[in-house]
């Protein structure tokens, strides 16, 4: 794939989280977790193993920019999201082939990530910062909605990966 369009596969993907994270304000913005998932994943398979590491890199800063106040923080957790999603599909051996990615495959690895990712700020933001109570029940609730979410969001990536996009060849595109 040529250079350009994988910055702007890259670009977009990036601005896609960053409109998130600036328009919905926290902590429903970490209700959507399922839209980021998505285009992490997306990110994994267009740009290959270090995709969703260099939209989370990119993402994280620019939603950073936009909350200054927990900039930081959503610097770190937006690209140690992507580290996890290339981690995990290393792990699982998420390939796209001509056949498309296998979607169990695509949404064991997302259910991993995103509720390592969610169970992880909670417990920065609870414990280390104490932003927030630390309570057994939130504890269970994130790593419930988080896994869900991985689920829901590994099915929708393989889904439209299989569907739409695994036949756009953007390297003779254009």
């Amino acid at each position: 794939m040529q250079k350009a369009k994988q910055l702007f596969i890259s670009a977009l993907f990036s601005s896609i989280i960053f409109v998130i994270n600036f328009l919905v304000p926290p902590p429903v913005s970490y209700l959507l977790i399922v839209v980021q998932a998505v285009i992490l994943a997306l990110a994994n398979l267009f740009l290959g193993k270090a995709g969703a590491i260099y939209v989370g890199l990119v993402g994280g800063f620019l939603s950073a920019l936009s909350r200054p106040a927990l900039g930081p923080l959503t610097f770190l957790f937006t690209f140690l999201f992507g580290l996890l999603v290339d981690i995990f599909f290393l792990i699982f051996k998420v390939a796209s082939t001509t056949d498309g990615v296998k979607k169990n495959r695509v949404m064991i690895a997302m259910m991993f990530s995103t509720t390592i990712i969610g169970s992880f700020s909670y417990y920065l933001t609870a414990v280390h910062l104490q932003i927030i109570d630390l309570s057994p029940t939130m504890l269970g609730l994130v790593i419930f909605v988080a896994a869900g979410s991985g689920i829901s969001a590994g099915y929708a990536a393989a889904y439209l990966w299989n569907k739409y996009l695994k036949n756009i060849n953007l390297a003779k595109a254009g």
